[in-house]
């Protein structure tokens, strides 16, 4: 198989490179986490002229017809420095459900303006009792007219604060964990009866406690089939798991590499601590997990247009192998540079804090271990 990029490959991951370095750096980034929104929408509508946010969608709706390769080199780059805007809940999940599931209307009504870095949409997916199980809903659509009344509760909302738009799930009929009776639905997020409780994450994220007290929506919509939504909610999640995974890539990457020019310069007992082979056999080990974290992330990329059960099985061997590489980068990053590895003015904390929630995101080591399994 041939893991060679494209020249036009090539010019997107010199492009968002070259932003990374020259445009977002680490105190840029601290800047931006203490600020009101934790986002800067002139860099987000940036991104939208840059092209970057219609990367994955159809030429016929705009986009550039992009594939998972070009999300994959999108999301390593994010990884590599951090980046907070809300491209993997915006561009990956939600334009991911409107891409597969949306109809012309929706389509029309929403992807040109989240192209443009003008809208930002968000997903709510996930419950109090939920655990990982995208099938555990208790939020309710009752028929009411023409459409449906919402109610429910929905946690953990990436990006939700900042969002214009939420794409939620709940149960058009079943019970509580049934697989078949769950139904997308578009949503306004100021519409009447949406309500959120905003926070941030330990990574410096931003996210939404959203709960729906009646909220009223029409059967238009609805996206994807109604009583049909989990196997597209499925796809599309596996889809985000595949790109945090690159995500995680970039972010080891930095790790290990930063790791490396620390122990070049600093000096203990006469002389650099990269000398001592101690040191240099977990530089080693760091690199290792790097890289098989990142032969893991392509695969995963490479498998999302497979059957369902394969591509499972690939997203679910990615993030086990993302979750025990990230974990131990992230620590020896940590040990190797002493205590200054857990301050908030050194960036590898931030690196670390990072990884360790892609671990639990979508499901953790365990939880992914026992679906390969299965």
């Amino acid at each position: 198989m041939d893991f060679n990029y494209s020249d036009e490959q090539k010019l997107l991951i010199d492009s968002v490179e070259r932003f990374i370095q020259d445009d977002y750096d680490f105190d840029t980034r601290r800047a931006i986490l203490k600020s009101e929104e934790g986002f800067r929408r002139d860099l987000w509508q940036q991104f939208g002229d840059l092209g970057w946010l219609a990367v994955p969608f159809a030429e016929e709706d705009g986009g550039l017809g992009g594939t998972s390769v070009e999300t994959m080199i999108i999301m390593e780059a994010f990884g590599k420095g951090l980046v907070v805007e809300p491209y993997l809940s915006t561009v990956v999940m939600a334009g991911g459900l409107l891409k597969a599931g949306g109809t012309a209307a929706q389509k029309e009504a929403v992807l040109p303006e989240l192209m443009a870095g003008t809208m930002i949409a968000a997903v709510g997916y996930a419950e109090p009792t939920s655990r990982f199980n995208l099938a555990d809903v208790s939020t309710t659509a009752t028929a009411s007219g023409d459409g449906y009344t919402l109610k429910g509760h929905k946690s953990v909302v990436l990006h939700g604060p900042m969002a214009d738009k939420l794409i939620v799930s709940a149960r058009t009929s079943g019970g509580r964990r049934d697989a078949d009776g769950i139904t997308l639905f578009l949503i306004d997020a100021k519409a009447p009866g949406v309500s959120r409780q905003d926070y941030p994450t330990v990574d410096g994220l931003r996210a939404s406690e959203v709960t729906l007290d009646g909220v009223s929506v029409s059967a238009g919509d609805v996206v994807g089939t109604v009583g049909g939504g989990l196997s597209l909610l499925e796809k599309v999640v596996d889809e985000a798991i595949a790109a945090v995974c690159a995500e995680a890539v970039g972010a080891m990457e930095v790790l290990y590499k930063t790791t490396i020019e620390y122990a070049r310069t600093r000096v203990q007992f006469g002389q650099p601590i990269g000398r001592f082979q101690v040191i240099q056999h977990r530089l080693v080990d760091m690199y290792m997990a790097y890289e098989q974290a990142k032969s893991m992330a392509i695969m995963a990329n490479l498998k999302l247009d497979a059957d369902p059960a394969e591509r499972r099985r690939a997203v679910s061997a990615a993030k086990v192998q993302i979750g025990k590489s990230g974990r131990f980068v992230g620590q020896q990053a940590v040990q190797l540079h002493g205590g200054m590895g857990m301050t908030d003015e050194l960036n590898v904390g931030h690196y670390f804090k990072r990884l360790t929630m892609i671990e639990t995101l979508f499901g953790n080591t365990d939880f992914h271990l026992k679906r390969y399994a299965a």
